[in-house]
């Protein structure tokens, strides 16, 4: 969601900061700003919707000084518009905020007693507003800005920049990242760390809640106690920290092109031989007597895809939930549970918190992430790398198949070690699994007929997608993202399902999309299809040449993918899925890398 910059340089920083919030873009926004101090004078510059608009601000109206603060902002309490956006100033302070202030309309009331009067309607100015109280009553900024903290509920990353103050930034930290960068007689502070990676690749990562004194000379970090502590400088690899389309004009398209590299590259890293290599101590399935899996939208149905694996390959039983609604419904986590959450960025709030419910109850936490040095993947007792590298189009794509990759090679230790799998099988299996990148490459090279397919399905207001057995969960992620890049209407059922109601909707102007490998679910789902063109409906079949084949005459479209073993068709089937979604996109005429109103990151509840 929001992105937070900051610098204490020795050169102009406005410039800097520009182009760091530039990196963050993929989190999604709809206003920009920066503040600086310039001669000791406190200033910003703010701009509705895309940098640009900041950028020409910015030429007309320059804002000098080597110190700043900006923020790309996500609205939550308030419209976007150039009031609300960030940062926001009270008088001698402002203020840059990912999250949300719970209690602001308390501090709210009492700073108005106080003869402090809100001019936005956002949660965030509070915070401006309290610290400007707190130095109006003497406290020195250090101080101001701790006494502040102190009086906030909710969860919040924060930068404070203060007049009169050319060496001084705030940071503190509550439930959404923030790192602090060093560099030589300069310090930078990140939403993450592909911000700060041109300036820096020394990182260091606030703790909840944490909050850090930073001037040029380094940083003093203070836990939530208050008490000074220290936390670990890590080195970051910068070509990991790329960000470029390399020469594709979405970063979507460059993402999906990029799977069976990236697949590869994953395969490399937990195979050897034949045999699954997993990080750590590895994960002891025969003392496992159920999983929980948790997770918020894409990765969700990635989890729902590894309960099929799960339970067919290991006869393990699996619960699947959504993060934000796992810790309010307060699950029982019976004895011999292992609890399994699944994020890309790895700071998924709902995700996070789902976790920390989890801890103290479940037998043990694992976690599969993008971002080895992530939240989630620090709280948990085993962090189970997705090798995906840095994704910035908002909808996931080859993040969902590197998911997918760990949580398949999960589910076949599992099946090994509880003794419904053989070695020999196991082999046979991942010599199968190590052709995937090949198959994506075969699949890429249907992209024409895919977007033939797309052309027509985004003339439509209302499409379906089915699915049986691991292809219902793709079906829903097919769905899902067609929605958030084309803004088309987009609905997903179980095949067997689609008698049960949503049959209603089948008319001649809503195409249905249907997944099915020929597999042993097959019959079953063609005739779910002859139910649908016979009221008319107009059916893109999702198969291989063998299913292609033996679909019979009346079908719309036909996408026809390599063979796969059923095991490993979800997989393929993403891909698909997702250049049907780019290409109605592009036709569309869509923002295909920030929709609207999305984010990469979802770093609130």
């Amino acid at each position: 969601m929001c992105g937070i910059v900051g610098v204490l340089g020795t050169h102009e920083a406005a410039p800097i900061l520009v182009e760091a919030l530039k990196r963050l873009e993929y989190r999604g926004y709809d206003s920009a700003g920066i503040a600086t101090v310039n001669g000791g004078r406190l200033d910003r510059r703010r701009a509705v919707g895309k940098l640009v608009n900041l950028s020409d601000r910015l030429v007309h109206d320059p804002l000098p000084g080597k110190a700043g603060i900006g923020h790309t902002r996500w609205a939550t309490h308030g419209e976007p518009n150039e009031k609300n956006a960030h940062p926001h100033r009270s008088g001698p302070v402002a203020v840059v905020h990912n999250g949300i202030i719970e209690n602001f309309r308390d501090l709210r009331a009492r700073l108005a007693a106080q003869g402090h009067y809100p001019e936005t309607d956002t949660d965030t100015e509070a915070v401006a507003m309290l610290a400007r109280h707190h130095l109006e009553s003497g406290l020195t900024p250090v101080a101001a800005a701790r006494a502040t903290l102190a009086q906030l509920e909710g969860a919040f990353a924060l930068a404070f920049l203060f007049d009169g103050e050319e060496d001084l930034m705030i940071a503190a930290r509550k439930g959404s990242p923030l790192a602090i960068g060093h560099g030589d007689g300069e310090m930078y502070l990140g939403s993450d760390a592909i911000a700060l990676a041109p300036m820096t690749d020394r990182i260091t990562y606030l703790e909840e809640g944490d909050w850090a004194v930073i001037t040029r000379a380094g940083a003093q970090i203070f836990d939530a106690q208050n008490r000074q502590t220290s936390r670990e400088m890590r080195q970051i690899r910068m070509d990991a920290a790329r960000i470029d389309k390399a020469g594709f004009k979405h970063f979507m398209a460059k993402e999906i092109a990029e799977q069976p590299t990236v697949l590869a590259d994953a395969l490399g890293a937990y195979l050897e031989g034949d045999t699954i290599r997993l990080p750590g101590q590895g994960v002891d399935f025969s003392r496992i007597e159920r999983l929980t899996l948790v997770a918020c939208g894409t990765a969700f149905y990635a989890c729902l895809t590894a309960k099929y694996w799960f339970e067919q390959l290991a006869r393990l039983p699996v619960e699947v939930d959504i993060a934000s609604e796992f810790r309010y419904r307060e699950p029982p986590v019976l004895p011999g549970t292992t609890a399994v959450f699944v994020s890309q960025s790895g700071e998924t709030a709902d995700t996070l918190a789902a976790l920390r419910f989890c801890k103290g109850r479940a037998d043990r936490i694992l976690s599969v992430v993008n971002v080895e040095t992530s939240s989630i993947a620090r709280e948990s007792d085993l962090a189970l790398p997705i090798h995906a590298g840095v994704e910035i189009g908002v909808a996931s794509t080859k993040a969902f198949t590197c998911q997918l990759n760990v949580l398949l090679l999960l589910a076949i230790e599992a099946a090994v070690a509880r003794g419904h799998m053989s070695v020999q099988d196991r082999a046979t299996l991942l010599t199968q699994i190590r052709g995937l990148p090949g198959l994506f490459n075969a699949a890429l090279d249907r992209d024409a007929s895919i977007e033939a397919a797309a052309q027509k399905i985004s003339e439509a207001r209302d499409v379906l997608f089915l699915g049986r057995g691991t292809m219902y969960p793709l079906a829903l992620e097919g769905a899902l993202k067609l929605k958030e890049i084309s803004y088309i209407h987009a609905e997903a059922y179980a095949s067997g399902e689609l008698k049960h109601g949503p049959i209603a909707l089948i008319d001649k102007t809503v195409p249905v999309i249907v997944m099915a490998p020929h597999d042993a679910l097959f019959d079953k789902t063609v005739s779910n299809m002859q139910e649908v063109m016979a009221r008319g409906g107009k059916v893109c079949l999702i198969t291989d040449a063998t299913g292609a084949a033996e679909a019979g005459e009346g079908v719309w479209q036909v996408i026809t993918l390599p063979e796969v073993d059923s095991r490993l068709a979800p997989l393929l089937y993403a891909l698909p899925a997702q250049l049907l979604a780019y290409h109605a996109a592009v036709a569309k005429g869509t923002d295909v890398d920030q929709p609207r109103n999305l984010a990469k990151s979802v770093t609130v509840e």
